[in-house]
């Protein structure tokens, strides 16, 4: 009967062990889940946002070369040359003749071609409230008819006919005018702006 106590005894403190083995097992994994997640990878190296070839990511394409947005500038054609020349040309001429008008016809005849030299442009302030969230180089949409009308060498050339046809009856300083508005026409064509499409960039 002592034998069978003694191996009761024996049984109990094997379970107890083997209890307290597993109450240890499981507080050692607690442990081990409850340990600070120091943001590291698998591998042991510190995570920073870097791609796996370590190098920074700085918004450049896998070939190194700065991205750009895909904005490139073309070279222009002769074909293009050779119309900002012209252009330049048909520029300086009226400049000139609104210059004489001026010198001959006095301070109207200047002023008149002065302002029509920089009036144009002033089409610009129609759209000024929504300039600040146009992109680069777009015109705001609701400018654009405006400046397109602004800037159509055709309305003052063939208003520039039909004083020259009217003969003595000319007012000079009318003439100065015009010729102040086609000579900013022409310098625009000269260095590559012109008419835009009515999203408000340059056409093509």
């Amino acid at each position: 009967m002592s034998t069978a106590a003694s191996g009761t005894a024996t049984a109990g403190t094997a379970t107890s062990r083997t209890d307290g083995s597993r109450t240890d097992g499981s507080r050692t994994g607690g442990s081990r889940t409850s340990e600070p997640h120091d943001g590291e990878p698998h591998d042991g190296e510190p995570h920073d946002g870097e791609p796996h070839d370590g190098e920074p990511h700085d918004g450049e394409p896998h070939d190194g070369a700065p991205h750009d947005g895909g904005l490139r500038t073309a070279k222009p054609t002769a074909l293009t040359v050779i119309r900002r020349v012209a252009w330049l040309a048909n520029a300086v001429f009226w400049s000139v003749v609104a210059v004489r008008e001026a010198a001959d016809h006095g301070w109207p005849a200047g002023t008149l071609a002065l302002v029509f030299l920089i009036a144009p442009d002033l089409t610009f302030l129609v759209g000024l409230r929504d300039a600040p969230h146009m992109a680069r180089g777009q015109l705001p949409p609701r400018a654009v008819p405006f400046y397109n009308a602004a800037h159509r060498a055709l309305v003052p050339a063939v208003l520039i006919a039909v004083l020259l046809t009217v003969g003595q009856a000319v007012w000079a300083p009318v003439l100065a005018a015009l010729c102040g508005w086609l000579a900013h026409i022409s310098y625009d064509r000269a260095f590559g702006f012109g008419l835009r499409t009515k999203e408000g960039f340059q056409r093509g």
